[in-house]
């Protein structure tokens, strides 16, 4: 029989937060991640107006992306365990204001080294309002049916926020400057700052002496900042400096491994590892992400190197994407991840991205958006938006309460992991085969053709191997 207060209520009933209190939590929760999101993606279109302002080279303006990707996933461990133990309301609020003040920073940069070192603490900002969102979604909504539905809205923020940041970047710049994708988000972050403040409710954290394990955190975030370094510079390093890095990264994360299986309060518990659903989710959304992102990058490359597509084309042309994740995550996902069980409905999503995929691996020369584009964007849309929701909920269910921020941020890691190694790999081959066709007197726009054609191929077989992984991993047991 379970206890009940004197009125008769039971204490979850009088603890938990009211249904409307919660929901009003999700999407302060939901405009953060947003704003994170979008600029993790915004800044793509706008690449060749930054580089003719402030007069980047190549591999120095690739440093735009990577100074973010390099912080971003380097802390996401770090600040998740933290925002356990000082308080994930804290944590959330804390890297909202100093992704914003990032943002201006980056706004008003006039200088290489200036807008470099802004784009790092954005990252670092946008880890530390990331990572602990799942932690604190779950604990809102413990009831099975009500979390799905949350996560899928969730979800829906975060892929629907990838596309549409294309969409922004290339209109801001175009209309406005590039300055202004930065600058868009200082009255974005105030309002979801004060309203985040308003809204979610206070917690506390399990206090720093419950696992500060500071040698632990210097050697997981250098070994996890070196391995996104290894992966986002590898085309512009020579292959001796990419091994010896590798190696440096695994011993950082080899002597992580000892400590953390010694310290009398670690950082990671290495039983969290141990969870089979836990594992597994992480390695297939790392598959899947590298897939995604292939999609996303080589194919906004593919639209305007090939189809001659502007900024604002380009991103116009991937509007349908998050208009279509939206819609079938918010009104299809949940219910159906109710009806028949996360794992079936995460197969047949990643059974779409592989179609999805194969049809995007033919990109002709003189390709119809409607016929050659359109078909593969909706159907990669479709197969994400019923994947991503139900390996969320897979992925956090094989975590403890006390472990959610940890599995949060793990979690997120792990998309930036496999974002950054799926387009470190795919956009190398991609210029690897292009190169070698130029060489051998090969017209330009064919041989980038075929380039993309072979990233894309690659990408199909990442998500192939991404559906056979959780086939085989993520299958319930019977009881």
């Amino acid at each position: 029989m379970s206890a009940t207060t004197e009125n008769g209520t039971s204490p979850a009933a009088v603890t938990s937060p009211r249904l409307h209190a919660r929901w009003t939590s999700l999407a302060v929760l939901c405009a953060g991640t947003l704003m994170t999101v979008l600029d993790g993606n915004i800044v793509t279109v706008a690449m060749p107006a930054i580089q003719n302002d402030l007069g980047f080279d190549g591999p120095g303006l690739a440093w735009v992306v990577n100074a973010y990707l390099i912080a971003f996933g380097g802390l996401l461990l770090l600040v998740g365990r933290l925002g356990d133990l000082v308080g994930r309301k804290r944590m959330f609020t804390t890297g909202l204001v100093v992704f914003t003040v990032a943002s201006v920073l980056a706004g008003v940069a006039t200088t290489q080294g200036m807008l470099i070192a802004a784009r790092a603490l954005q990252g670092a900002g946008g880890a530390m309002a990331s990572a602990v969102v799942l932690g604190m979604l779950v604990a809102l909504f413990p009831e099975p049916r009500e979390q799905a539905r949350a996560i899928a809205a969730f979800s829906a923020v975060g892929a629907a926020g990838g596309a549409l940041g294309t969409f922004l970047g290339g209109a801001l710049t175009q209309a406005l400057s590039w300055h202004w994708i930065f600058l868009i988000n200082l009255p974005i972050g105030a309002v979801a700052w004060a309203a985040a403040v308003r809204v979610l409710a206070p917690e506390r954290g399990a206090g720093l002496g419950r696992g500060a394990d500071f040698p632990g955190a210097a050697l997981v975030t250098g070994a996890l900042m070196l391995t996104v370094y290894v992966i986002v510079g590898a085309d512009g390093r020579p292959l001796t400096g990419t091994l010896l890095f590798t190696a440096l990264a695994l011993a950082l994360f080899g002597a992580f491994t000892l400590r953390q299986a010694r310290a009398d309060r670690p950082l990671l518990r290495l039983r969290l590892l141990r969870s089979r659903v836990l594992t597994g989710a992480n390695a297939v959304q790392m598959l899947m992400i590298a897939t995604m992102y292939g999609f996303q990058f080589i194919g906004a490359l593919y639209l305007q190197r090939v189809l001659g597509y502007g900024e604002l084309a380009t991103g116009t042309a991937f509007l349908p994407a998050p208009i279509a994740i939206g819609l079938l995550m918010l009104g299809l996902s949940a219910r159906t991840v109710a009806r028949y069980g996360g794992y079936r409905v995460l197969l047949a999503g990643l059974a779409l991205i592989v179609v999805g995929m194969a049809l995007l691996s033919r990109a002709p020369v003189h390709a119809s958006y409607a016929v050659d584009v359109l078909p593969a964007l909706l159907l990669l849309s479709a197969g994400f938006a019923a994947a991503m929701p139900a390996l969320t909920g897979l992925a956090m269910s094989g975590a403890r309460e006390e472990d959610a921020g940890l599995a949060s941020g793990l979690f997120n890691t792990t998309q930036v992991v496999g974002g950054s190694l799926g387009l470190a790999v795919l956009s190398t081959l991609a210029a690897s085969r292009t190169g070698g066709l130029l060489d051998r007197g090969a017209e330009l726009i064919p041989a980038t053709a075929q380039g993309y054609r072979l990233a894309f191929r690659v990408a199909t077989a990442i998500a192939v191997a991404a559906l056979v992984l959780a086939g085989a991993v993520l299958r319930p047991r019977s009881r």
